[in-house]
């Protein structure tokens, strides 16, 4: 009798330890939500919704499933207008590539734009998730002006999605570019009218690549660099630049070119560091000279005195 006590109590623990290993194995990511359109569609509402899964795979998989499902409630509704599927998706070091269908295609500019929010909003919630970029029917998904819009992440989204999707605003940003013979970074203030959907981080970036106004100032970045997607986390700046930054050669030091940008960001944005990437990575030099595995501070001594 005291032998079958035993096996008994054996068996209980062994299937209260099993039961615990499964629970251990799924993780939970507290303090999430899922972003929903809300009833008129102009705008996104945020739900409550823990994140589970075992790895990211099954977190996002259970996320997409999850979003695209029709919800039981008449407050809010998918973000996935009907026939609009996710066909595939791919996820490498950090960045998350999103494949629609063909329907994708036939949307109209603000449901198109919601459901890009919704669905960056809820995935960069995902500690290995960092930026997203969104395909249609095989194709990189492009702007108005037929440029891909490439990664993106929340910073490129208003913080209230509720608001006006298209509001643009006017302002003011202090940039640097190097002076006249290349041995210092000098100042330049430009009048800036962008869409409220754009960081301010994301836009001082765009200035910078685009060039100085101002005679007497020299470009510190390629014309032709993308950026592939800018975001802040704990006061730093993370900018994610193409191969192009560092395989075309500008007439500057390295080093003004680094600094152009830090500076720049610093002072226009709400970081005090910078870090840069090249496609995701971190492990590379800029110019064969300047390590980027590193993150940046602003340098007031490489400014030229007025």
């Amino acid at each position: 009798m005291k032998r079958m006590k035993y096996i008994f109590c054996c068996m209980i623990l062994s299937m209260l330890f099993l039961t615990g290993c499964g629970d251990d194995d799924e993780k939970i990511v507290e303090g999430t939500g899922i972003f929903y359109l809300n009833t008129d569609g102009t705008g996104l509402v945020k739900e409550k919704y823990k994140i589970k899964g075992a790895t990211v795979e099954e977190q996002i998989d259970r996320i997409l499933d999850e979003m695209q499902k029709e919800t039981d409630t008449i407050d809010f509704v998918s973000p996935f207008p009907e026939g609009v599927e996710i066909e595939e998706w791919q996820l490498k070091n950090s960045m998350l590539s999103v494949y629609f269908n063909e329907k994708y295609n036939k949307l109209t500019a603000s449901s198109e734009v919601l459901l890009r929010a919704a669905l960056v909003q809820t995935l960069v919630q995902l500690d290995d998730i960092r930026y997203i970029s969104f395909y249609a029917d095989g194709k990189p998904i492009v702007d108005s002006k037929g440029e891909e819009i490439g990664y993106q992440n929340e910073d490129d989204f208003v913080q209230n999605i509720g608001s006006s999707l298209h509001s643009y605003q006017k302002g003011e940003l202090t940039l640097y570019f190097a002076n006249s013979d290349g041995t210092k970074l000098k100042s330049e203030t430009v009048s800036v009218r962008y869409n409220s959907n754009m960081s301010k981080e994301k836009l001082i970036v765009e200035e910078l690549i685009d060039g100085p106004v101002s005679e007497g100032l020299q470009a510190t970045f390629p014309t032709n660099t993308k950026i592939l997607g800018v975001s802040v986390k704990d006061n730093t700046c993370y900018v994610n630049l193409d191969v192009d930054f560092l395989n075309t050669p500008v007439a500057v030091d390295p080093k003004l070119t680094i600094y152009s940008l830090v500076n720049s960001i610093v002072e226009g944005g709400g970081a005090t560091k910078v870090q840069i990437l090249v496609n995701g990575e971190t492990n590379v030099k800029y110019q064969e000279s300047i390590d980027l595995s590193q993150s940046f501070s602003r340098d007031l001594d490489i400014i030229e005195e007025e």
